[in-house]
């Protein structure tokens, strides 16, 4: 009796242990599954780096749309332009006009052609500008006299900036007879339209048909001959 008792524990045992056994069997196989659905996810990651290439070549087509603005730009810089046309096709930059407050005046006597006056004209500091190709206006006393050209033709521009000088000779008395009015300064601006005039003195002269140069840049030039 106890011999077939321990038999069929025996056979219960064997059971129990296969049952175990094929559990444990199941769930290597089970975990063996999740490493290959693991493997298998990862594949899609191999996919997304293969994106991240298609999205390289997705900048390049970005650099070919910066590459067309650059031409662009260089049509805006080709029509880019200021200043008056020259009527040859180009076009040249409009400068400022001097009027006699952007200039520093000074004078001097000269002795050559019987005597005459040098005025000397010189941007102020910081300032850069053109005294036209035209007679300066030189003035005379209270009544205005203005002296006449010295000059048959009209000289040219002159560019005033930092030390460059520009030169006109005045010749007061350009008769060889006696009389005039004695004066002991000029009224001096950059053409008859010039709002700010200015008086630079002289010493005592005699005034009597006056006859001034056109604006020169050497002092040789601004001879006023009769």
């Amino acid at each position: 009796m106890f011999g077939n008792r321990r038999k069929a524990l025996l056979v219960s045992a064997a059971l129990v242990g296969g049952a175990m056994l094929m559990t444990a069997c199941q769930d290597s196989d089970a975990t063996k599954g999740t490493g290959a659905a693991k493997g298998s996810s990862s594949s899609p990651g191999k996919a997304g780096d293969s994106g991240s290439s298609s999205g390289s070549s997705s900048t390049g087509g970005g650099k070919d749309t910066a590459k067309g603005d650059g031409g662009s730009g260089k049509g805006t810089d080709d029509g880019a332009g200021s200043g008056a046309d020259t009527g040859n096709g180009g076009r040249e930059q409009v400068e400022q006009s001097c009027g006699a407050n952007d200039i520093s005046w000074s004078t001097r006597s000269e002795t050559q052609a019987g005597g005459y006056i040098l005025v000397i004209a010189k941007a102020k500091p910081g300032i850069t500008c053109y005294l036209p190709a035209e007679l300066p206006t030189v003035a005379f006393g209270s009544d205005g006299t203005q002296a006449g050209p010295a000059e048959q033709s009209v000289g040219e521009q002159i560019k005033l900036s930092g030390s460059t000088a520009a030169y006109a000779g005045v010749n007061p008395k350009s008769t060889n007879t006696d009389g005039g009015k004695e004066l002991d300064s000029i009224i001096v601006a950059v053409g008859d339209n010039d709002p700010d005039p200015v008086s630079l003195p002289v010493g005592t002269i005699t005034v009597d048909k006056p006859i001034v140069t056109n604006w020169h840049t050497a002092p040789t030039d601004a001879v006023p001959f009769s």
